[in-house]
């Protein structure tokens, strides 16, 4: 047998609901290009697409749903507060889900997707907050985390980030919840263990060490000085490269556009735009022959930055978008109903001999 380290190049099973195309830099949400939902769609809309045929409801059904989820979760927030003390934003929205009940009477895709905004902005706030189930999650999130509506263009850009990073193939923390799922632990258990994955700074954390960097640059003076030492240095440059894309990543670009639409003077984005195309023209002359260009944490950390969104709570929201496509595969894994139990290479010692 081939052993595949990292399972690179293995497929584990099938699915409907998305398509990862690292050599033409596409993504494929149930027969969709991300161009085409990103300004067309909204979250809600995005969750419908991927339950659809899994659990039942069309935008408005689910919008209200994830609403009362929300309002379940709110319940909960005052003991969680008291409960997380001390615990990493991200480490109390796994506190918070460790909360809700396997016999919850509500569908538990729409309460997992309601909890997490409630749970991170009550997490982020350190104070109790109460949803409008009027809004949409990506306005009630922001209206939550300020205490005030945001305007309707940063409305706009956050639920286009979340449907952005709704579902991308078979990732960790995916994964995870699939391995979980095939168990039949239950939903929440596997929204958990997805979670627990994506903590993991290989995976869920690059957003934050983004503006790390943008920090230790400090000028535009220093962009090109800064970014040819870091990769003297053998150091990797945040937000550029991804283990799939061969090419571009189409996320990259969907929130660059979203980006746009905020205002130019809004958190630091001309000049990360500027850091971004002297990197692309450093990394071309240091490193020839091999492509790295910006990935989907690029933009994310400039737009949640600009959107105020504390740097130690961005992994946090990624699972409040992502929560979404954590659910649909595990409808689909369940649906599936076969455990996952991969074969692995023993390598230790040869069997011992009796004396």
């Amino acid at each position: 047998m081939t052993t595949h380290m990292g399972l690179d190049g293995v497929i584990a099973a099938e699915t409907v609901l998305s398509h990862v195309d690292g050599e033409a830099g596409r993504l494929i949400i149930r027969g969709f290009d991300l161009d085409v939902l990103v300004g067309r769609a909204s979250f809600e809309e995005v969750a419908a697409i991927l339950w659809e045929g899994f659990a039942q409801g069309d935008r408005e059904r689910i919008r209200q749903g994830m609403a009362a989820g929300r309002s379940r979760a709110a319940t909960l927030l005052p003991d969680l507060l008291e409960r997380a003390c001390g615990l990493s934003p991200v480490e109390g929205l796994r506190f918070g889900l460790s909360m809700l009940a396997d016999a919850e009477p509500m569908p538990h895709h729409l309460l997992l997707c309601g909890a997490a905004p409630v749970f991170m902005a009550g997490l982020a706030r350190n104070a109790v907050v109460t949803p409008d189930p009027e809004l949409g999650t990506a306005a009630d999130l922001l209206r939550m985390l300020r205490g005030s509506r945001a305007s309707a263009v940063e409305e706009a850009a956050l639920d286009a980030y979340l449907l952005t990073i709704a579902d991308h193939g078979f990732n960790a923390s995916t994964f995870t919840a699939r391995v979980v799922a095939s168990t039949r632990a239950g939903m929440i258990s596997s929204a958990i263990a997805a979670l627990s994955a994506l903590k993991g700074p290989l995976h869920g954390g690059a957003p934050g060490p983004v503006l790390d960097m943008l920090d230790a640059i400090g000028t535009s003076a220093r962009i090109e000085p800064w970014l040819s030492q870091a990769i003297g240095r053998g150091e990797r440059l945040m937000g550029f490269g991804h283990r799939v894309y061969k090419v571009r990543d189409p996320r990259a670009d969907a929130l660059k556009r979203v980006v746009g639409t905020l205002p130019a003077d809004q958190g630091r984005l001309r000049f990360a735009a500027e850091v971004e195309e002297r990197a692309i023209a450093v990394l071309a002359r240091l490193k020839p022959g091999r492509r790295l260009d910006i990935n989907v944490e690029f933009y994310t950390a400039l737009l949640l930055e600009a959107l105020d969104i504390p740097r130690d709570a961005f992994s946090s929201l990624f699972a409040v978008g992502r929560m979404a496509g954590w659910c649909a595969h595990v409808l689909e894994q369940e649906r599936e109903g076969r455990l996952i139990r991969p074969l692995s290479a023993y390598k230790g010692p040869a069997l011992h001999q009796a004396a």
